[in-house]
């Protein structure tokens, strides 16, 4: 928590979090400021860490963030459904859908007739595949342990076990109900 920025140009991605809470709770005296910061820090967070992860490890290989949840679904519970893949990455079916077009025409994925359903197709890693996400998963990790390493470890333990509690909350439940 900052001070408030004299004006709106001088701000910046984490800035604005404390100019946003400031601005919205005096229009808004009721809003709960500090639901507010979670919810904003939680989000650039993830944003920052999903945009470091893809222009540093995926994009480099090819890939969009999707396609590496895809492939990564694969590798640890694969071979399986599309449909089953969405759910595990969080996915929608279209998206997966389309992503699977692509990895399939680089080589990565293959898709197969499934023996319980004609009309089902099964997803599975090619060899080429497997090669790529477990080389891309180790650089992967290497940059998740940049990002951890800001905390100790008692601190990511902590942190873990709060956001594992944020995740099996009501609300999170409900959300997940819509997936």
């Amino acid at each position: 928590m900052t001070a408030e920025p004299a004006a709106p140009d001088e701000l910046d991605y984490l800035t604005f979090v404390d100019y946003a809470i400031a601005r919205t709770t005096a229009e808004l005296p009721a809003v709960d400021a500090t639901a507010m910061r979670l919810g904003l820090t939680l989000h650039r967070l993830t944003s920052a860490l999903v945009y470091d992860w893809e222009s540093t490890v995926h994009r480099p290989r090819g890939w969009s963030w999707g396609g590496f949840r895809v492939l990564f679904a694969l590798w640890l519970a694969g071979p399986m459904e599309a449909k089953r893949v969405a759910q595990l990455s969080g996915m929608s079916r279209a998206a997966v859908s389309a992503l699977v077009n692509t990895l399939e025409r680089d080589g990565l994925v293959s898709r197969t007739q499934a023996e319980h359903d004609r009309r089902a197709v099964l997803l599975n890693l090619t060899e080429a595949g497997h090669e790529a996400i477990t080389s891309a998963y180790e650089a992967h990790n290497a940059r998740e342990q940049a990002w951890a390493n800001a905390l100790t470890k008692p601190e990511q333990t902590i942190l873990i076990g709060l956001l594992e509690k944020l995740t099996t909350s009501p609300a999170a439940m409900d959300a997940k109900r819509r997936f």
